[in-house]
């Protein structure tokens, strides 16, 4: 069970980095993928993006704290998970 829960963390989070990642691709986002992964990693990201404003106006580091966030949250859970079973 515990590993079940840690891949799903670790493909949330590499889906994530997917979708940073084409964010530098022109139209990337637009497309069938990109609609896909705006549509799981959107609801997640909003909220870092909404309390921490970009660096120089341009570079977005919430992404980087959201997915170290959701490693900690997965270690939590994972520990809870152990402890209880």
């Amino acid at each position: 069970m515990i590993e079940v829960i840690g891949w799903l963390f670790q493909i949330y989070s590499y889906m994530i980095i997917a979708y940073v990642l084409m964010s530098w691709l022109p139209n990337a986002r637009e497309s069938v993928i990109g609609d896909l992964l705006a549509k799981f990693v959107e609801p997640y990201l909003s909220p870092f993006r909404r309390f921490i404003p970009p660096i120089f106006g341009m570079i977005d580091i919430s992404p980087i704290v959201a997915l170290i966030a959701l490693r900690f949250a997965s270690y939590g859970l994972m520990s809870l998970i152990s402890n209880f079973v």
